[in-house]
């Protein structure tokens, strides 16, 4: 994702706000860690899902929100969005339980003398997180923007081209993905920040 820039300024040039959640969240208000969860949750143990079985999975989503609680004072809104920074923390969390069986297997290992299964490396859960956030970062962008930024970046096309194609004018489609572009980057910002 060379296209997004490191600047986490909205459109008008001002810093990325927090959001009430991410607000309360840092400040240690207790309704804040059910509400993260409540809306991170499925997206935490998607992560985790896609690398490790079920019950792994759930545990390491609870160290995940147990963890981020425990360090929510590191938590900045500028460097990005409060699902980025968790999907950092979950990213970790998935390299050390890989690292811890992998130790438990050796051990294993010594005694049965049988072959380990291949572990995702570091940047086969990088490159999914990756891709769960933008996903998730593009589902919240509004359906104009989101289907511009997908012309432009998708199916490649230019601003002219989207612009005849769609009908919207080039002046509004070139905001839209200036916007959408401001959004996203704020939206990967602790993957990437």
């Amino acid at each position: 994702m060379t296209l997004l820039a490191t600047s986490d300024l909205r459109e008008d040039d001002t810093p990325m706000s927090a959001t009430p959640l991410e607000t309360s969240f840092t400040g240690g208000d207790d309704r804040a860690l059910k509400d993260a969860y409540d809306q991170y949750g499925s997206f935490v143990y998607s992560i985790c899902r896609r690398s490790t079985d079920e019950s792994t999975a759930a545990d390491i989503t609870q160290e995940v929100f147990i963890a981020a609680w425990r360090n929510r004072a590191r938590y900045d809104a500028t460097r990005g969005g409060l699902g980025p920074w968790l999907a950092g923390i979950t990213r970790n969390k998935i390299i050390d339980h890989f690292r811890s069986v992998s130790r438990e297997d050796r051990r294993i290992d010594k005694v049965k003398n049988t072959p380990q299964p291949a572990e995702p490396t570091e940047q086969q859960l990088e490159e999914v997180t990756l891709r769960m956030l933008l996903v998730e970062a593009m589902d919240e962008l509004p359906e104009r923007a989101r289907n511009v930024i997908t012309m432009a970046f998708f199916d490649d096309l230019t601003h002219v081209e989207i612009a005849a194609r769609t009908g919207i004018p080039l002046g509004t489609v070139k905001s839209d993905i200036r916007r959408s572009l401001d959004r996203l980057r704020h939206g990967l910002g602790y993957i990437h920040g």
